[in-house]
């Protein structure tokens, strides 16, 4: 259900104590990031070329699960046979080499959303305790946030890789709770997919989702959220 970002969304900051904020979508445009490395990579593999349109329906689940949907897209242009069986043969040489291509270029092609250091200001201003929460692999985002001034905003970060299940499950969200020490009725998810809203519904924590973002291709404003921002200085 989407709300007027105010006095709606004052009254809903007014009764959290930490938020938990996403990364690429969110804080970051990583498209150009997605787009270069895995580019550089199916060059590698000497497969065809990705676009970044195409990219940005697959970005939100997992470093694995955007291999794996590239991986099945390149194959069925060239009309490969058994599919499913190629993927798992391709699958180890080409996270190796897209995890070196990615980490060789992490950042340089990505910038910082309009109002998202406004944003985090504000709700550092207001007391709230911050944590970054990730599907991206923890090596990929720490010299994200790093390399863009972000890091020194946060308490903790935690990537896809730093609990057992990544969100939509509402593990990755309890789970940070927990390390802050914030009951997750009072801790507020900042995110722009229906990955975020849904791990925060199921996790009872309240969530605010940005209109830009990637969120699979979708429109943002038809997920289940407590209200929208259309920059992060609205959190002011």
């Amino acid at each position: 259900m989407s709300l007027a970002v105010t006095p709606p969304l004052s009254t809903l900051l007014t009764g959290v104590d930490a938020a938990i904020i996403d990364l690429d979508g969110t804080m970051v445009d990583t498209m150009g990031d997605f787009n270069e490395a895995l580019n550089r990579m199916l060059r590698e593999l000497e497969l065809p070329s990705i676009a970044a349109q195409t990219i940005e329906h697959m970005v939100g689940k997992g470093s694995e699960h955007l291999l794996r949907s590239v991986l099945h897209h390149v194959l069925a242009q060239i009309n490969h046979a058994s599919i499913a069986t190629e993927i798992e043969a391709l699958y180890p040489s080409a996270w190796a080499s897209y995890q070196r291509h990615y980490l060789a270029i992490n950042g340089q092609y990505a910038g910082v959303y309009d109002g998202v250091e406004a944003g985090l200001q504000a709700l550092r201003a207001r007391g709230l305790r911050l944590a970054c929460l990730t599907n991206k692999p923890r090596d990929f985002a720490l010299p994200l946030l790093q390399s863009k001034g972000l890091d020194g905003y946060f308490e903790k970060v935690f990537g896809g890789d730093s609990f057992e299940r990544k969100k939509p499950d509402p593990l990755p969200l309890l789970k940070t709770c927990e390390a802050l020490g914030t009951d997750p009725a009072r801790t507020l998810m900042v995110g722009d997919s229906s990955n975020d809203a849904q791990a925060a519904r199921a996790a009872g924590c309240p969530v605010v989702l940005v209109t830009y973002g990637y969120n699979h291709g979708q429109p943002v404003r038809a997920v289940d959220a407590d209200g929208f921002v259309d920059t992060l200085a609205q959190l002011a």
